[in-house]
């Protein structure tokens, strides 16, 4: 008779679990049906986002192609979004109704824009996260000023690295295409408004950069400004300020999948998986988290591409664990980290720790560090036909 097979499914594309293809691609393990489920086949490297934006990179250079590395893999590819867990039966539900069987389970499924606190946002605002949905938009937005000779009005909430990398970029990209035009660059105004202060989450010195980068820049920006709601085609602050828009853009703090809250599993305020240092959820143990749906027990770190990228290799050697029937190791993730923020031309502001520092050679290194990371997963070498709609 033969032995039945132990049943790993990974849900969602994100940096931690490319890392686990590819650990499966180099260690196969036997006995083993591995399931990839997937909203985008084509998942986005977040670091690269702005320069996509800002035109220095094409949708390939910043994309992998998950189909490629799930067939080498031996995967079977499911093309569709999770969209709840039934932990007592042991299934994924599929946002199609139907269900996947799992023994073991492991997601990086990113954030959800949280929008609903905020009246009349989620109906005129377009969300950073999901990527793709932003890249569509975005592409929209081109087209429209490559056919307006108007001024167009571009609000961002959200002073976060995300928020003021994405603004800068789209100033360098429209200032661009309306040089190119022979139009005059200033039709074009971008104004960034926050809850608290620009960058707060990064050193003084970082702080202080990107004030002046801003305002050199013509970029206004408002500090300390909650948003109370949104109207079509203002933003309406708490002070009573308005914020006219022609396309507003909504970078605040996001939070977990609302369907999590309906699983059973442990989860912080935010709605995200709490999990311990093995990664591995603390109500669950068939259950792995990593890259933002994470929320570390152990070892708190901010949602950051670089803590998802450094989670890959230990979450892919507890699954290689769980599935040989060992016990997970835990992993402590670094305190700092070089953080590189673009400010939209091939200039950058670097920082780590109190230390920080600007200039194109800091875009170089950022620019160097991304496509490397993106060079390992971007030679595919087997065939692909695991594709399941």
């Amino acid at each position: 008779m033969a032995q039945a097979q132990k049943s790993l499914v990974l849900v969602g594309g994100g940096h931690s679990h490319v890392y686990v293809l590819d650990s499966f691609i180099k260690e196969p393990v036997p006995g083993v049906a591995l399931t990839l489920l997937v909203r985008d086949v084509m998942t986005p490297y977040s670091g690269m986002l702005p320069g996509f934006i800002a035109g220095h990179y094409s949708v390939e250079q910043c994309h992998i192609d998950l189909a490629p590395m799930a067939a080498e893999a031996g995967a079977r590819l499911i093309h569709d979004e999770a969209d709840g867990i039934d932990l007592v039966a042991g299934q994924v539900r599929r946002r199609n109704g139907a269900a996947i069987p799992f023994d073991s389970l492991s997601l990086d499924i990113g954030s959800t824009p949280n929008l609903k606190h905020v009246p009349g946002a989620a109906e005129f605002a377009t969300p950073v996260k999901p990527v793709s949905n932003l890249r569509t938009r975005w592409t929209a937005v081109l087209e429209r000023a490559q056919n307006s000779s108007g001024p167009l009005r571009f609000v961002t909430v959200g002073g976060g690295a995300a928020g003021v990398e994405v603004t800068l970029a789209m100033r360098h990209r429209l200032r661009g295409l309306a040089r190119a035009r022979g139009l005059d660059p200033d039709r074009y105004s971008f104004t960034v408004v926050t809850s608290g202060e620009i960058l707060q989450d990064h050193n003084a010195s970082v702080r202080r950069r990107f004030r002046r980068v801003l305002a050199e820049r013509g970029v206004a920006f408002f500090e300390h400004d909650r948003v109370a709601k949104v109207e079509d085609g203002a933003v309406v602050c708490a002070s009573g300020r308005r914020h006219v828009y022609d396309e507003l853009i909504w970078v605040t703090e996001a939070g977990g999948a609302p369907w999590l809250a309906e699983t059973g599993l442990a989860l912080d305020a935010a709605g995200f998986i709490i999990v311990d240092a093995c990664l591995r959820s603390i109500s669950d143990k068939r259950i792995f988290a990593a890259g933002d749906v994470a929320s570390n027990r152990d070892y708190p770190r901010p949602k950051a591409g670089v803590f998802a990228v450094r989670q890959g290799p230990p979450l892919a050697e507890n699954l290689h664990r769980l599935l040989r029937g060992e016990e997970p190791v835990p992993f402590e993730p670094q305190q700092e980290f070089l953080s590189l923020i673009s400010t939209g031309d091939k200039y950058a502001v670097a920082s780590r720790g109190r230390w920080a520092a600007e200039g194109r050679l800091a875009w170089w290194l950022k620019d160097q560090i991304d496509r490397r990371w993106m060079a390992q997963w971007q030679e595919p070498s087997a065939p692909i036909d695991l594709i399941v709609s």
